[in-house]
């Protein structure tokens, strides 16, 4: 999957600070709401993203990259895609993402809201 196909999904899971309007987490979630998509908050909102009720598509990790493989390890929810966003990426979270065949992309949700979303 591509940004541009991430973009086409329609519930999203972003997960980090999605309550300090400093943190990209926040503007991340306003964005996609702001553009019609479903969005659950992660991290400071829900402990887990085993506590979404609905499905979810694309689970966005804009979080210490510690932080989002523990939450992705202990994940029972079917998705489609991870994006890792800048500065939420490490060695160890891409290692366990291909051994355990997880689909991801390194991406930024801001800018795929910019290319790929004309509302």
């Amino acid at each position: 999957m591509d940004l541009k196909e991430v973009m086409g999904q329609k519930s999203f899971a972003v997960v980090g600070d999605t309550l300090n309007d400093e943190k990209y987490a926040y503007k991340i979630k306003h964005a996609l709401l702001d553009k019609g998509y479903t969005v659950y908050a992660v991290g400071k909102e829900l402990a887990s993203i085993n506590e979404i009720e609905g499905d979810i598509d694309i689970i966005d990790l804009c979080i210490n990259p510690a932080k989002g493989l523990k939450l992705i390890r202990e994940c029972t929810k079917s998705f489609k895609c991870i994006v890792i966003q800048p500065g939420a990426e490490s060695a160890e979270l891409i290692t366990y993402m291909q051994e355990k065949k997880l689909p991801y992309i390194e991406g930024c949700l801001l800018v795929g809201l910019k290319l790929y979303t004309n509302q």
